[in-house]
């Protein structure tokens, strides 16, 4: 699985890039048909709580999975987004062996 990270109005350190490459990779566990996993980082009003969002875009074959959260913090999000998208493929395997 492909995955590309984006970072919106600051620059994303290593230790952020290794967090979501680990935790965005578990998620093939649910479904191994994933092909490519797009991260987006925005912070969106710097000096306040609750300002980092995050999107999430899963490509699978005859779909595409989305999930977005704002957070205090990247981490924060990024695991809100995966649990979002564990339920997302569990409903997409359901589907596809119908």
């Amino acid at each position: 699985m492909e995955i590309k990270i984006q970072t919106i109005h600051f620059e994303a350190g290593e230790k952020l890039q290794d967090y979501i490459q680990k935790r965005v990779s578990k998620l093939t566990r649910f479904c191994d048909e994933i092909k490519k996993a797009e991260v987006s980082l925005k912070v969106v009003k710097p000096e306040t709580a609750m300002n980092k969002e995050v999107a999430l875009r899963l490509a699978v074959p005859g779909s595409e999975l989305y999930a977005q959260k704002v957070a205090d913090t990247f981490e924060e999000g990024v695991d809100q987004c995966c649990d979002t998208l564990t339920r997302q493929l569990e409903k997409y395997k359901d589907k596809k062996n119908r």
